[in-house]
């Protein structure tokens, strides 16, 4: 049975769940259309279905093999890493481009909103106070000065097209501005930590995986809320959750 994303269930959630439908009408997101969403949809779809899955069930299958001193990967799992890692390779070509002229987030704008939400995971008892507690250790650690880039700002998998092992185009670029090079980093990886020396072999430079990791905390501790209220179902659902209590 292959695998398919529920993209009919995504879109309603989107459209009626998340209200986009409505904001899109009221044109709250610029020249973004429902024809755009519902490609990207389909795109994050093909490769969840097409490149991703697959691979799940030949690596099981295979496994990989230890002959004449060489350990080989299964079918599929080279392609799969050159895709990534160009995708390393194409966010460092942004991070190497001038700055744009409008700054980004403070360092004291992301720590009040950290403190914000935690109180509110805690108040609300959506997650245990030593998850939140520890991740938001974790996450303080990314908020220090930093040497600014041009960044995306949510770079999601979702928002990056990939044919074969070439970057096709990137979307949404209403979060770009001056920021720090991992928080895009730790976007692209966050619940793909399997896939970050991928991503790293790409990027072509050393980074500190531990601030990557704090990034990590911090975009999920600051978006649990959001799904919440947004109709996204039981929090314990989410993948940011997860990766919450993976990192504790």
């Amino acid at each position: 049975m292959t695998y398919q994303a529920p993209l009919a269930d995504i879109g309603f959630a989107l459209k009626h769940g998340a209200a986009l439908s409505s904001a899109l009408d009221e044109g709250l997101f610029g020249d973004l259309t429902m024809d755009v969403v519902e490609a990207v949809l389909a795109e994050a779809g093909r490769l969840a279905g097409e490149v991703i899955a697959p691979l799940n069930r030949t690596g099981d299958k295979i496994g990989t093999p230890f002959k004449d001193g060489a350990v080989t990967t299964a079918p599929g799992w080279k392609e799969a890493y050159a895709a990534w890692a160009a995708a390393g390779a194409a966010i460092r070509k942004l991070h190497d481009a001038p700055l744009p002229p409008w700054r980004g987030t403070s360092v004291d704008e992301r720590a009040s909103r950290l403190a914000r939400e935690c109180e509110w995971l805690i108040a609300h008892a959506v997650l245990p106070p030593e998850v939140v507690t520890r991740n938001r250790r974790l996450a303080d650690a990314a908020l220090r000065p930093w040497t600014p880039v041009f960044t995306h700002g949510d770079l999601h998998i979702e928002h990056v097209f990939v044919d074969g092992d070439e970057i096709t185009g990137i979307l949404d670029w209403s979060e770009a501005s001056q920021g720090d090079a991992l928080y895009d980093l730790a976007t692209l990886t966050l619940a793909h930590e399997e896939h970050l020396d991928d991503v790293l072999a790409g990027y072509g430079t050393d980074v500190d995986r531990g601030l990557i990791r704090a990034w990590w905390s911090w975009r999920c501790l600051v978006a649990v809320r959001w799904l919440f209220e947004n109709g996204y179902g039981a929090p314990e659902e989410y993948p940011e959750v997860a990766v919450l209590r993976s990192l504790s």
